[in-house]
């Protein structure tokens, strides 16, 4: 098993370079960099505007979600996203 760059304790900040914003004519969130855009799922936005938002450790960003959320178990699915978020250089671990 590979080790995770993100525990709980991690803060997740975007990475420079990168403005995170909901985009009207896309109808969903976006992340903005100087050579384009990245379009992003519902899922993707709802993370990335809490890691915008506020510094906060992955286990508040989980638990905040899981509020939001209805209590559902997407710990796995959070933490799968920021290791891909992560290799996209989209964010960095503070």
């Amino acid at each position: 098993m590979t080790k995770r760059v993100f525990n709980a304790e991690s803060v997740p900040l975007l990475a420079l370079g990168y403005r995170f914003q909901w985009e009207p004519m896309q109808d969903c969130y976006v992340l903005l960099y100087p050579e384009g855009m990245v379009k992003l799922n519902p899922a993707a936005g709802e993370i990335l505007k809490r890691i915008s938002e506020k510094q906060q450790t992955v286990g508040e960003l989980i638990a905040e979600l899981k509020v939001a959320f209805d209590g559902a178990d997407l710990d796995e699915d959070v933490y799968q996203f920021l290791e891909e978020a992560y290799v996209n250089d989209w964010i960095r671990a503070e």
